[in-house]
Formats: C-alpha cells, structure tokens, sequence
C-alpha cells in the first residue's frame, strides 16, 4: 500500500509535544523535497525538478 506523504511522516513517529512534531515534520519535508528521489518526476528530487523547470524557462526566454 502506497501512503501519502504527510501520512508517511506522520505514521512514521510519535511526537512529545508541538514543538518535537514541528522539528520532525520539518527533518521529513526537506529529505522529501531535497534527497529523495521520485519516480513519478524520472528520478530527480523536487528541487532538482524545479531547478530544471527553471533552466528551461531562462534558456526559452533567451531565444
């Protein structure tokens, strides 16, 4: 079974207080965002994808 991230992160610890959630939920959203890669985006993390949604762009608007 395929979980959702937010589901993912939250399945995957039990948080003491408001503050140890906000600091493991911000630990899970940047190994989401910047270290793990996606199939569904051919292997790149986010950020990469979007750093090469933003190369594209800069290269069509100089031509």
């Amino acid at each position: 079974m395929h979980l959702l991230p937010k589901t993912e992160c939250l399945n995957e610890h039990l948080f003491a207080n408001r503050r140890h959630a906000r600091e493991l939920i911000s630990a899970w959203r940047d190994d989401y965002n910047h270290h793990r890669p996606h199939t569904s985006l051919d292997g790149l993390t986010p950020w990469e994808y979007h750093q090469r949604s933003v190369e594209d762009q800069t290269l069509n608007r100089a031509n």
